[in-house]
């Protein structure tokens, strides 16, 4: 009898720590599922704000058009403007601040560590043993929860990068802080070995995405057409780190970015769809009827004569989709970080160069997220007097997460090197319609992907004909289409599959459908001299 309890007594304590550790796990994915709610509600927040203080900075309807009368009075004064910002950048160089944005990331994460400690218990409960273990520990790729990891971290990473920004210091500047934010959580707010999957989404995934909320926000403080407290409100729902350096430090962080007057175009959309197709295994929950609240932005179109892009992100594009069936859909950043512009003839304007980019899609039965960099270009031709098409291409790689959602576990997913292309139009009938059409195309290889590799081929395509019906308001058929396939050691060959047909409301942000109208204008007539 004692060598039998000698024998089952370890046992029995073994089962009972596994039992523990299990119901610590459930625990942990219960109290993920119920952040999900909250996060929900606050990102439709954000997006509402986001909608409609950047539609009310563009509600101006012959905005995108430069006329022959009143560009010749700007191009004359392009010498003073150089002067102009000229003393604007060495007025911000004496106000910017180091240690301020260094201060708030450390109190940041502090904080964030903190609540996490009340809400997660012990991986968060570091402490100077786990930063030593941390420091001379081997980097890995966590299991966290797909939200956390592919969502979370690089909204993380956009406040770090913002408190820096708002602070005046520049794109580079602001992305080393946002690395270094990102590598101390992992050492320092964390007792798990640290993440090198959460440092590329945090520090470079939450660059690509700081910068673009950033510049959403100044485009709101420069542009909006509404009282300042209102003004001050929504660029701060935008990018709450530039609200709050706006807010306590007052003088000496307004007016730290001047945006050079961008042509650009936002519309919003409200809608239903309904599944035509479906393929959902191993995905365990479908809802075919979904409402669908959607903001894209397009900045810095090319052809704004005297408009140059000489800083990170001079040209973007951003996308964010809200779904009544999972939440976040889609959230997508795009923007040119080194190159220029380029003409070809008098009916082509484009720019070209490396393009960084972030994104995360969740079409219900599976998800994809990833950051990466491309070589590409984007332009405008005029086909005839009133019809203009408008494209992207892009080839490139980056790092990229991919599972399925709904899965029998919360941690279905795997990550990966992905190569990656995308090519997009828009063909603009003047101030009547535009048909617009993506396709874009990611393949996650086994490289990079640790234990639980796999390969995945995914592709989604994006149709939708939209036809203004009065001033700003148009209405919209769309057709989307994403699919999945995927194999690997365990589960095999799975192909998933997902398409549907909606119907939209649209608010445009001008009359027309974004086309740049350089035709005319003082410097396309001094360039057709020359």
């Amino acid at each position: 009898m004692c060598a039998l309890a000698h024998i089952l007594g370890p046992l029995t304590r073994a089962t009972m720590r596994s039992t523990a550790n299990t119901a610590r796990e459930c625990r942990k994915a219960a109290k993920l599922r119920n952040i999900k709610r909250p996060l929900f509600i606050a990102a439709c927040v954000c997006a509402i704000s986001a909608i409609a203080a950047s539609t009310l900075a563009a509600d101006y309807p012959a905005r995108l058009k430069f006329s022959a009368a009143t560009p010749v009075q700007q191009d004359a004064e392009l010498p003073s403007m150089e002067q102009d910002r000229g003393s604007f950048v060495a007025d911000v160089e004496q106000r910017k601040s180091y240690g301020i944005p260094a201060a708030e990331i450390l109190v940041f994460d502090g904080l964030l560590n903190l609540l996490n400690r009340n809400v997660f218990g012990d991986e968060y409960k570091s402490n100077l043993t786990s930063i030593r273990h941390n420091l001379h520990g081997n980097w890995r790729t966590d299991n966290d929860p797909f939200l956390v990891n592919q969502l979370g971290h690089p909204y993380q990473g956009s406040m770090y990068y913002g408190f820096a920004r708002s602070a005046g210091l520049t794109y580079w500047e602001s992305l080393g802080y946002t690395v270094a934010g990102s590598a101390a959580w992992e050492i320092a707010g964390e007792t798990s070995r640290p993440s090198l999957n959460d440092q590329i989404m945090t520090g470079f995934g939450g660059s690509f995405l700081g910068e673009v909320l950033f510049r959403m926000s100044n485009l709101v403080l420069e542009k909006a057409d509404m009282p300042r407290f209102w003004r001050e409100l929504s660029a701060a729902v935008i990018s709450p780190p530039t609200g709050l350096n706006r807010l306590v430090f007052g003088d000496r962080f307004d007016n730290l970015f001047s945006s050079h007057d961008p042509a650009y175009y936002g519309r919003f959309a409200l809608g239903l769809s309904t599944a035509t197709e479906k393929q959902t295994e191993p995905s365990t929950e479908f809802h075919p009827h979904e409402v669908l609240m959607d903001f894209s932005l397009d900045y810095g179109l090319p052809g704004k004569p005297g408009y140059t892009y000489d800083r990170p992100f001079d040209y973007f594009t951003f996308k964010a989709t809200l779904s009544s069936a999972n939440g976040f859909e889609n959230l997508m950043t795009r923007g040119l970080l080194f190159g220029t512009d380029y003409a070809g003839g008098e009916t082509y304007r484009g720019v070209w160069g490396l393009y960084a980019s972030y994104e995360y899609n969740e079409p219900q039965i599976f998800r994809v997220s990833s950051t990466a960099l491309s070589l590409g270009t984007t332009g405008q031709w005029w086909l005839s007097q009133a019809i203009a098409l408008q494209g992207s291409a892009l080839a490139g790689a980056g790092y990229a997460a991919v599972g399925t959602v709904h899965a029998t576990t919360e941690n279905d997913f795997h990550y990966g090197v992905a190569p990656d292309a995308m090519i997009s139009l828009r063909l603009i009938f003047g101030d009547r319609a535009s048909l617009a059409t993506m396709v874009h195309e990611t393949f996650c290889s086994r490289v990079g992907g640790g234990e639980r590799a796999a390969h995945d081929n995914i592709i989604r395509t994006d149709v939708a004909f939209t036809v203004r019906i009065h001033r700003q308001h148009a209405a919209a058929i769309r057709y989307l289409l994403s699919r999945r396939d995927t194999s690997s050691a365990a589960a095999g060959d799975i192909s998933q599959s997902n398409a549907s047909v909606g119907l939209y409301y649209v608010y445009l942000g001008n009359d027309g459908f974004g086309a740049v109208d350089w035709r005319g204008s003082a410097g396309y007539l001094l360039t057709l001299l020359k």
